[in-house]
């Protein structure tokens, strides 16, 4: 379906020329090999994170065919991906959906796609804390600091929502100062992170398969789920189908460190793809294995402990709590992996003028090579989202719809200029280079791209009770509520912003073998 040519190594000066094509200087410490790109796109997606968070909802939801769920969101996650691949191969910059967009299509759709994504990345960052709640308690009732043994791993109680929150702080804290400190710490605790994620999901699905006690054939069973709903069971797999929604995004995230990777071109591209290839396998055979290892498929604490109970009842509460460990480092990591990847986006546009306060949002650190004022901006918004919900029973689903919608729709301002440039034969380009290339596939996987994000945007959004509650009108129209206003707030800002003007970018090098780097759109 696509090739990746190894072009000639570059080295770090050629890194640094090749960003300066594009009328940027190298600030941001390029030290960044392989495995720390595939490893902040596959602890952004993080399986031990979301499967762990969601696996319950997605059992009630749908029951032990939610598994089907999967790998149809997988296939349409891996479109998208596919176009990101390409895109990461071309235009190897730090903010990736935004620089993409703006790479594609006109200012106004960049500037949407970022300020958008941005707000999402915060959003994200507060649903991924939030899961701490799911792990921790779980593990010891010294984590349950508000409450008691009843809240222990739930937010659906008024103390377990709270507790949920205290956990949340402590975390964005630890990974704003992560994140202040520098790039480099960053990877190594990623890194780490990543390995002991990978290695405990092995070992897990390795010893869930030695109590196996039933067959695969009980992924076919719908446990009843379709009743009630107006589309039968159709309806109640659509509603399921957050758990997979959930869990398949954020991918790009190697496109988001491109200047702080070595040869990013090369590096990128595959990064993408690997992480969500390698989270589908993973968190398929988790799910699969489990359900079939698990003594009670129709226990009613798979729907409400979700996963950790699907564990400890069936290898042992130390031997669970040590899996449960594992997924805390999971969650730390994810939520360290998102911050980053927000703070890269919003240093990116802040670069171009196109924000408020551009020149000191943009400003980076000489010492630890980090744009701090987007550090610490987004720990403090993470912050005061977390205090905002503060016992709110439903804060956990609302914020990971709302999480979700804010990603889907950017990603829809890549994928869709994109096809528009391929309907009109402007893309690949022709000096495409040596680079990722879907070839002939490149329009129908473009369109099934557009397509896929298109309904999975409207199927979240939908305000169900079964997701948003319907005890009060704001609940069940929240996700739709809050992307209206972000939405609207940010046409306002950019109507606003648009005849500001944009600080002066360093020259493009007069360099014949760079002519790649020229962009589509005019500038930011």
């Amino acid at each position: 379906m696509s090739t990746l040519s190894p072009p000639p190594t570059p080295t770090h000066s050629e890194d640094t020329h090749d960003l300066a094509g594009f009328g940027y200087r190298q600030e941001l410490e390029r030290s960044l090999g392989s495995f720390s790109s595939f490893a902040a796109g596959f602890s952004y997606i993080s399986i031990m994170t979301g499967v762990f968070q969601l696996f319950g909802f997605g059992f009630a939801s749908g029951g032990p065919a939610v598994f089907w769920t999967w790998p149809l969101v997988f296939v349409g996650q891996l479109a998208v991906a596919l176009c990101f691949a390409e895109m990461a191969g071309q235009f190897p910059l730090a903010g990736s959906v935004y620089q993409w967009s703006k790479q594609i299509a006109g200012p106004g759709t960049s500037w949407m796609a970022g300020w958008i994504m941005s707000i999402g990345a915060i959003v994200t960052a507060a649903a991924v804390a939030v899961a701490y709640q799911i792990i921790l308690p779980q593990v010891s009732l010294a984590f349950q600091i508000v409450g008691g043994s009843a809240d222990a791993g739930l937010t659906s109680t008024p103390n377990g929502a709270r507790n949920a929150i205290l956990l949340a702080l402590g975390l964005v804290v630890f990974t704003t100062i992560v994140n202040i400190i520098g790039v480099r710490l960053m990877a190594k605790l990623n890194n780490l992170g990543v390995a002991v994620e990978l290695i405990g999901v092995t070992l897990l699905i390795i010893m869930l398969a030695v109590h196996i006690k039933r067959g695969p054939q009980v992924v076919l069973h719908t446990a009843g789920t379709g009743a009630g709903h107006s589309w039968g069971y159709l309806g109640a797999f659509l509603v399921a189908s957050l758990m997979s929604a959930y869990v398949f995004y954020g991918f790009d995230t190697a496109g988001a460190l491109a200047e702080e990777t070595k040869q990013p071109r090369l590096h990128a591209p595959r990064a993408i793809l690997r992480a969500l290839t390698a989270a589908f396998i993973a968190g398929g055979l988790l799910m699969l294995v489990g359900m079939m290892a698990v003594g009670n498929i129709n226990a009613k604490e798979i729907g409400t402990l979700g996963m950790p109970y699907l564990i400890k009842s069936t290898l042992g509460t130390g031997l669970g709590d040590a899996f449960l460990v594992c997924s805390a480092i999971a969650i730390t990591v994810c939520c360290l992996a998102v911050q980053t990847a927000a703070i890269r986006l919003i240093f990116s546009m802040a670069r171009d003028g196109r924000l408020p306060w551009s020149a000191a949002i943009s400003r980076v650190s000489p010492r630890s090579k980090t744009p701090m004022v987007p550090a610490l901006l987004t720990g403090v918004l993470t912050i005061a989202l977390l205090l905002v919900n503060i016992g709110n029973q439903r804060v956990f689903y609302i914020l990971t719809s709302v999480a979700i919608i804010l990603f889907y729709i950017p990603y829809l301002m890549v994928t869709a200029p994109m096809l528009l440039r391929r309907l009109r034969g402007e893309w690949p380009r022709e000096n495409h280079g040596p680079h990722f290339s879907l070839g002939r596939w490149g329009l129908p996987v473009n369109i099934f791209a557009v397509l896929y994000g298109a309904a999975m945007t409207v199927n979240l959004a939908w305000p169900r009770a079964a997701v948003y509650g319907n005890d009060h009108w704001y609940f069940q129209w929240g996700a739709v509520v809050f992307t209206a206003v972000i939405t609207a707030v940010g046409l306002g800002l950019y109507l606003l912003r648009r005849n500001a003007s944009q600080p002066q970018l360093p020259a493009q090098p007069e360099d014949p073998a760079q002519p790649q780097d020229q962009s589509f759109s005019t500038g930011a």
